[in-house]
């Protein structure tokens, strides 16, 4: 696909999404929104927290995205006896046919897939889950010295259950900044039930058929880095992110209900973010739009509410929403 140019590829990406979108319509019904945005983030080469009530379809959801994209998928359940090298692999010791002697030999983990879902992350201790992080961020993993490269595209998907927080570990604020999106799953609306439990109680398995392949995703991963983006974007994204800070904002809300803000990192997401989605609506550059569309998932696992905030029952979902409407 190297020979297209950029404003073809822009175009085709377009059509690729809105073809990924109606594969993955034939399982999932409704969550279009969470669908956009897990294909904004795969495209984006960011990775996602699903945080959702159990039997909402999520794993479902990412192994008919895999489908759709014909790539390796594999689910791990977090639990809290799981051990790094549960996901990582491990070395074991077997005799060389040929010479007789003992060796070493590396065991791939589940993380060696390009879709990981990592189910309920927060139920696992610290160690277990830095494992994960650290291969989310290096796209590697180490093991008695020697590096395996993970198969890009590598793209990982963290589910929270927001319900039980008994015997949970959650993840300190430095861990979930790794990812670039924290997307809430609602429950259906009574209509897409209805739909969900006629098509789900029959014995009628839809076909998911490849839309793209891996080197087609990471052409397209590059793409959308390359869309250019105009200053006055990129410093509305950057003003959205410091009014989150109640050091630097002018937003009286910000300072009576955040104890932190976003650091850059907020920023870089929001812009490659907004990027991604106008590539993937066929338009060449993005607009102040496509930010504030990404501004949610980007920031509400990066900003800390305060006493005040928990006492008057304000989420960081009112705060961004009371911060898009100030700016």
């Amino acid at each position: 696909m190297a020979h297209i140019s950029d404003a073809e590829a822009v175009r085709s990406l377009a059509e690729a999404s809105a073809s990924i979108r109606k594969e993955i319509g034939k399982a999932i019904i409704g969550q279009h929104d969470i669908i956009d945005q897990l294909l904004i983030s795969l495209f984006s080469r960011g990775h996602c927290l699903l945080v959702g009530v159990p039997g909402l379809a999520k794993t479902l959801l990412i192994r008919t995205l895999a489908k759709s994209m014909n790539l390796t998928f594999n689910r791990i359940q977090f639990t809290p006896d799981l051990m790094p090298s549960d996901i990582t692999g491990t070395e074991i010791i077997e005799d060389n046919m040929v010479t007789g002697q003992k060796q070493f030999r590396f065991v791939k983990g589940p993380v060696f897939a390009q879709i990981v879902l990592a189910d309920e992350i927060n139920r696992t201790p610290p160690k277990t889950q830095a494992a994960l992080l650290e291969a989310m961020q290096e796209h590697s993993v180490t093991a008695s010295g020697t590096t395996y490269i993970l198969d890009e595209p590598f793209f990982v998907l963290a589910t929270q259950n927001p319900i039980e927080q008994e015997g949970t570990y959650p993840l300190p604020e430095a861990q979930l900044d790794r990812f670039m999106f924290n997307l809430w799953l609602d429950y259906p609306s009574e209509q897409e039930e209805q739909a969900i439990v006629h098509s789900t109680t029959t014995d009628i398995q839809p076909t998911i058929n490849p839309i793209l392949s891996a080197k087609d995703i990471m052409f397209y991963q590059d793409i959308a880095r390359k869309i250019p983006v105009s200053d006055n974007v990129v410093n509305y994204a950057v003003s959205l992110v410091r009014s989150t800070r109640p050091q630097t904002t002018k937003s009286k809300t910000v300072k009576d209900f955040l104890s932190y803000g976003a650091g850059p990192r907020a920023s870089q997401f929001l812009v490659l973010g907004a990027k991604t989605r106008a590539a993937m609506r066929g338009a060449f550059t993005p607009e102040i739009d496509d930010i504030r569309a990404v501004a949610e998932p980007v920031l509400r696992h990066r900003i800390v509410t305060n006493f005040s905030a928990e006492a008057d029952n304000i989420s960081p979902s009112h705060i961004i929403q009371m911060l898009l409407k100030e700016l």
